[in-house]
């Protein structure tokens, strides 16, 4: 004769059961409070180089930390995000906009909607286009420029060098 437990044996395991599903439900919705960053894909987003770039961002970039991205070769920093990374953007030409060379890469500063910056590389082929914002939180914090590019550039680093940026004296004048 096989005897079953009683219903007071099985209500222990079963309240166990209705915990633990519970939690795990708590668990996801608690990790769904940061939003998944949404971006386009730049046109060259699938160069191998880029590949290469993507998997080595790091986890934090000036004291903001890295969110998920839904577009192919991006970064995200920060909550709001701050600082932005696209690599594959179309290679920029000759400017006139200021160049600042980080970590032996070039990058043409865009301050034109200051304090938001946008900062390109030059001379790389895929390019990478890093949207950074510097206003601060209600915390008083936001990105810093320079640790930004102290961050990225070391990674950018590895792109093949196309091109660099000139001095004023050193460029050729624009008849």
């Amino acid at each position: 004769m096989r005897v079953l437990p009683s219903p007071v044996a099985i209500r222990p395991v079963a309240i166990r059961l209705v915990a633990i599903g519970m939690a795990a439900v708590a668990a996801i919705g608690l990790t769904g409070c940061t939003s998944t960053v949404d971006l386009d894909p730049a046109e060259s987003a699938n160069d191998p180089l880029c590949a290469e770039i993507t998997s080595n961002l790091p986890g934090t970039v000036s004291e903001q930390p890295r969110r998920w991205t839904d577009a192919q070769a991006t970064g995200a920093w920060g909550e709001p995000a701050k600082v932005l990374l696209t690599c594959g953007v179309e290679p920029p030409g000759p400017t006139t906009l200021r160049c600042e060379s980080v970590a032996g890469v070039d990058w043409i500063v865009d301050d034109s909607d200051a304090p938001r910056f946008r900062l390109t590389t030059f001379g790389r082929t895929p390019a990478v286009e890093i949207y950074l914002d510097t206003t601060a939180d209600e915390n008083g914090e936001g990105a810093s420029s320079r640790d930004v590019l102290d961050a990225l550039s070391p990674i950018v680093s590895v792109l093949p060098v196309d091109g660099q940026c000139l001095e004023r004296d050193d460029a050729t004048p624009v008849p």
